[in-house]
């Protein structure tokens, strides 16, 4: 599937909004969870430290700087790890104990919280501790090795970075999983649409049977489809036996005219009368003629007599069959391509190209009708071209329809079924008929499945 097209889906930008949503919330869970985690350990730390600045404090009040500096020398003993890091020194910070060996630089003048840099055996490390005062303007710096607490710190952010972005790569697969899996069973319905509006009126939806919402549209669309096909079964036979049972009797209407208009004692202008009846009588009956052919190869009551058919050769017997009309109207007649052969009804594609010959030379004015033969990779082609006015837009989705006529054929004889009787020739034939804009005039093609070429 292509990916642009899968990326305009409202499925995958639904799928991308709720992505958002998802990353928005997760990144204000790990957030939480991470400052949560990161904070309690560094209250603990800070915890700690407070509670040994408070034992020392008691003991200096206590016992004064000799057990104060006692205790602390007790406590690095006790402390071979140096978690706990401690430092005299005088007013100028010249160090008189403790297991740092020189005031950090790093630490401003004064008292109160500092975080600074120290090596540990070689290893640069970061601490955080307190300052505070005793006797004589002696500080005191008693600190605590925070390198786990970073690690931890590294290692949550790290994993934060990696869980964030891997959750927006599954979201965005499964966004992309999700849209194409609802795209592709669109697709289908939008497929068998098209075949439907093409005139295979007995497709149906397909249905998988999960009873889900698209089973639940299809098998609606499918109910609709039934009726639809019912009410144009039950017009095509109210046409069709129209068509039959009004034939007969203008069959015998027009021999009883034509019997009159070569009786005895007749004038000219009455004779004259009965011979456009004897015409508008032979035009009704053609029209009859074309419905009930057209209502027989669309029910396929009709028997094919499926032949090689060479369609270049089709082609030039139209020409040469229409090209004294197209002098006549001052209109130029050809055909090109390359000889191509399928398996069809000889007669009846030969009456539809004469029915899209027909078409343009009524439209062509006195501009040029080209015929072309041709087969590409998927399709053989036989197209019909004129220079006439063209067809808009909303006409050419129109004009296959039974008895249309546009708004400037008003002028021009016919009765809008040629273009009806191509259709279903070409639907017989597995077919496809095409219309487009030849700028000027139109162009009508009937492409026919490639599987169908002989040879």
């Amino acid at each position: 599937m292509n990916t642009l097209r899968l990326l305009k889906t409202s499925t995958f930008q639904l799928a991308a909004v709720y992505m958002g949503l998802f990353a928005v919330s997760a990144l204000v869970m790990l957030a939480f969870v991470y400052w949560s985690t990161i904070g309690y350990m560094s209250s603990q730390t800070d915890s700690t430290i407070e509670a040994e600045i408070k034992g020392l404090a008691d003991t200096y009040r206590r016992g004064g700087l000799q057990s104060l500096t006692g205790l602390v020398n007790e406590r690095m003993r006790n402390d071979p790890d140096r978690t706990m890091l401690y430092l005299f020194a005088t007013p100028d910070y010249k160090p008189l104990g403790g297991n740092l060996p020189a005031w950090p630089e790093a630490i401003p003048a004064g008292e109160g919280w500092v975080n600074f840099p120290f090596t540990d055996n070689g290893t640069e490390s970061t601490a955080r501790g307190r300052i505070f005062g005793v006797s004589g303007n002696l500080r005191l710096l008693v600190a605590m090795d925070i390198a786990d607490l970073q690690a931890t710190e590294s290692l949550l952010m790290t994993a934060y970075l990696w869980g964030m972005a891997l959750a927006l790569v599954l979201a965005l697969l499964g966004g992309a999983l999700m849209s194409a899996s609802v795209t592709r069973r669109i697709e289908v319905i939008n497929q068998t649409s098209r075949e439907i509006m093409s005139g295979r009126l007995h497709q149906r939806m397909p249905l998988k049977g999960t009873h889900d919402e698209f089973d639940q549209l299809a098998s609606n669309l499918n109910d609709m489809l039934e009726q639809i096909d019912v009410l144009v079964e039950s017009v095509r036979h109210v046409a069709d036996g129209v068509a039959h049972d009004l034939r007969t009797p203008l069959t015998r209407l027009r021999s009883k005219l034509e019997r009159l208009s070569i009786g005895p004692g007749l004038d000219a202008s009455a004779r004259q009368e009965l011979d456009r009846c004897i015409d508008e009588a032979d035009g009704l009956l053609q029209t009859f003629s074309a419905l009930l052919r057209i209502a027989r190869i669309e029910a396929g009551r009709h028997e094919a007599s499926l032949v090689e058919v060479d369609l270049l050769e089709l082609a030039a017997d139209a020409c040469e069959l229409y090209q004294a009309s197209a002098e006549d109207q001052g209109v130029t007649l050809s055909y090109d391509g390359s000889p191509v052969t399928l398996n069809g009804d000889r007669d009846l594609l030969f009456q539809a190209l004469i029915n899209l010959i027909d078409n343009a030379l009524k439209y062509a004015g006195t501009g040029e009708v080209k015929l072309k033969v041709g087969k590409d990779k998927r399709s053989i082609f036989l197209s019909v071209t004129d220079q006439g006015p063209g067809l808009s837009e909303e006409d050419r989705q129109r004009v296959t329809g039974r008895f249309f006529r546009g708004a400037d054929s008003a002028k021009i004889s016919g009765s809008g079924l040629g273009l009806s009787l191509v259709q279903a020739v070409a639907g017989m034939h597995g077919a496809r008929l095409e219309l487009e804009n030849a700028n000027p005039g139109l162009r009508i093609t009937m492409r026919f499945p490639a599987d169908e070429a002989v040879g």
